[in-house]
């Protein structure tokens, strides 16, 4: 990078998480004092099942990590998985007495009852514990913490609420089981409640600095734009629809987890090509994601950070994928990237599979050095707008500090006229650019007495 990151957090990539296991100490801290150069982060993996060799590996990262400069950054996913283990007490209870599982959301995974799994508590929590307390022993800082908790524990989605209807235990203890909304809060208090206290509660009380979170957990309006690849809308469940989108109802479910760091998800999935007409493609993508990113970036104070996870190529396609589902192109895609960053969004996570490892990790670098320059606003300025067009039009994103507007501007149609934005009681006219704009504003005197 040609600019120094200053204190903002660096590109973190997934796919390259624990890629240093096994390296000799030297051509470690030679790869991470590398990747520090580059402002990209690392995570290691804790493995519950592999707890010494994971544990050295972890300490030996974090010594490295601070000597070059990186936050001691952590990946607590392993830990946190198997709640639902297939064990029968974790089932659901049919009328008959008998466990039953919800085989919806992954054939080889016995989901269950949500009203199950207080025995897995003090499991899931010691997997935790026993990390953060050797890393505390050791005198080892831990500066971010995240997971990828996502098929597991109570999940409204799919056949979750039908089998809910079924079982003794679910029926006993949620109140109006019959309206969705009733039954998708009841569910998610009890995920919120699990995350909190086997993950986000432990860590800050061990290590109050730390930023904590989990995958698709975020401050947002009550809506989520986006569905993950084993999900579906249950029928009879509400939604907001848009062309073809069915936007769903989502359980503010942020504060509950005490998670201090937000992590949305804006990725390509394949489905919502096909939601919209517009006859840009890109724009069909480049929509449906700055809606994501623009709830997020609305909802959340300026004092939680956002560390949004990114993806380009086409997420999930299945295996008779059409043919005419045109992928998101580069440059927009770093445009839409931009636009997270002027929408209140603090940094990136690229997940993507190893093939796109290159590519991926070059567009949303690119995006995040150029950034730089503009550190000042985005380290202290306030976003001025939110606003996503239903129609392609001009989009316009800015983050205000004092008296200049950092802006930026993407016309999806040829021609397109001035834009007009307004900033507090003043109106500013953005002109086409292909790179951001420092725009100063007119300041208002207070009048003499």
């Amino acid at each position: 990078m040609e600019l120094p990151r200053g204190t903002r957090l660096p590109l973190f990539v997934l796919p390259i998480s624990n890629a240093l296991r096994g390296s000799s100490d030297e051509l470690a801290e030679k790869a991470l004092s590398e990747l520090a150069v580059r402002g990209i982060g690392y995570t290691v993996a804790w493995n519950p099942n592999d707890r010494a060799q994971t544990l050295a590996e972890g300490l030996r990262s974090a010594k490295f990590a601070r000597r070059v400069g990186l936050p001691v950054a952590v990946d607590a996913t392993a830990c946190l998985d198997g709640f639902f283990n297939g064990d029968p007490a974790t089932l659901h209870i049919d009328g008959e007495g008998q466990p039953f599982a919800d085989l919806s959301f992954d054939p080889g995974r016995r989901m269950g009852c949500p009203f199950a799994l207080v025995g897995r508590v003090p499991v899931i929590r010691e997997r935790v514990e026993f990390f953060l307390k050797a890393y505390a022993k050791a005198r080892a800082r831990i500066d971010f913490v995240f997971a990828d908790w996502e098929i597991d524990g109570p999940i409204e989605w799919n056949d979750a609420w039908a089998n809910s209807r079924k079982c003794q235990r679910c029926r006993a203890r949620i109140k109006d089981l019959d309206d969705f909304r009733a039954f998708q809060r009841q569910l998610r208090e009890v995920r919120s409640d699990l995350q909190r206290r086997v993950f986000a509660q432990p860590v800050r009380s061990r290590f109050p600095k730390a930023l904590v979170g989990n995958y698709g957990v975020y401050p947002h309006n009550g809506r989520r734009h986006w569905y993950d690849y084993y999900e579906r809308l249950p029928e009879g469940a509400p939604f907001v629809e848009d062309q073809r989108a069915r936007y769903r109802e989502w359980a503010h479910e942020f504060g509950p987890c005490r998670y201090s760091l937000a992590m949305p998800v804006v990725y390509t999935w394949y489905p919502i090509y096909h939601w919209y007409d517009f006859a840009n493609s890109d724009y069909r993508w480049f929509y449906n994601l700055l809606l994501v990113g623009s709830n997020a970036g609305q909802s959340t104070p300026r004092s939680t950070p956002i560390v949004t996870f990114v993806h380009r190529n086409t997420t999930a396609p299945p295996p008779n994928a059409d043919p005419g589902v045109r992928p998101f192109s580069p440059e927009q895609y770093q445009e839409l990237l931009w636009h997270l960053l002027l929408r209140g969004h603090d940094g990136f996570f690229v997940w993507c599979l190893q093939e796109e490892l290159a590519e991926e990790t070059r567009l949303v670098h690119e995006v995040y050095a150029a950034s730089l320059a503009y550190r000042e606003f985005l380290d202290r300025g306030q976003p001025v707008t939110f606003e996503v067009p239903k129609q392609p039009a001009p989009i316009v994103s800015g983050l205000r500090l004092g008296s200049r507007v950092l802006v930026r501007r993407t016309d999806f149609e040829p021609n397109s006229g001035a834009v007009r934005l307004k900033v507090g009681k003043q109106e500013l006219k953005i002109p086409r650019s292909e790179q951001s704009q420092v725009i100063p504003i007119q300041l208002r005197r207070a009048a003499k007495p």
